[in-house]
């Protein structure tokens, strides 16, 4: 039995046209154009269903690979003689779904960079005795759970910086957050689970030696308040 044109049948799985007469005929007495005609109808209804969504997560390498292989696998079924003309829909379908996926990722990664992460407190970093008259730093604290630090000007030092959170109530109260790195002004921190910051309020930034004890050296460079 001929099968029908494969390109009538793309037109008529996308209700583009009705079939007439003689066409509903063969698709009823035809087996391998019923079953093409129904995938073809799937893939129109995977579409049209996937047409209002807009904040999909990124999808995993597996959605990938399961594209590649459901659109060689149908190529591959498909007589010789029929397979030149089925390439190009199958694959124009399937690059279709992979572009409306990557759209959708991209919308969303370009929204989720739009959307600022909400300062909670705010320090301006006063210099103290040690340090030069240029030594300048903000602190920030970033979504309830990270510490900002914008610090320039700081000498030479053959040790390092290190950053604390100290209770201004008992300056014998602190939490070491990390050293900053070399040549570093813009360093952000994550507060431990346990940083009450209506008490460890005060921002510090120490000169440390590299003696291997862990105590604040007692030399502080820079200091300021957090508030909200």
């Amino acid at each position: 039995m001929q099968h029908l044109d494969p390109d009538r049948l793309v037109l008529l799985a996308l209700s583009e046209e009705a079939a007439d007469t003689d066409e509903s005929v063969h698709l009823a007495e035809c087996p391998g154009c019923s079953a093409e005609i129904d995938e073809l109808r799937h893939v129109a209804e995977l579409g049209a269903e996937t047409q209002g969504l807009r904040a999909l997560p990124p999808p995993p390498e597996r959605v990938w690979a399961g594209i590649e292989a459901a659109t060689t696998a149908p190529v591959r079924r498909l007589p010789q003689r029929r397979q030149r003309r089925w390439a190009l829909p199958v694959l124009a379908a399937a690059a279709a779904a992979v572009l409306a996926i990557a759209g959708t990722v991209t919308v969303q990664q370009l929204t989720e960079r739009t959307e600022p992460t909400p300062v909670t407190a705010r320090a301006s970093l006063s210099r103290l005795g040690g340090a030069p008259a240029a030594a300048e730093g903000a602190a920030e604290v970033l979504g309830g759970n990270r510490l900002r630090l914008d610090v320039r000007n700081l000498p030479l030092t053959t040790g390092f910086y290190e950053v604390w959170l100290i209770d201004p109530d008992d300056t014998t109260k602190m939490m070491a957050m990390g050293s900053l790195p070399k040549d570093a002004v813009d360093v952000v921190f994550p507060l431990p689970p346990n940083a009450d910051l209506n008490r460890y309020r005060l921002v510090d930034v120490s000169a440390e030696p590299n003696d291997g004890d862990a105590a604040h050296s007692g030399k502080s460079l820079l200091r300021g308040t957090l508030t909200s």
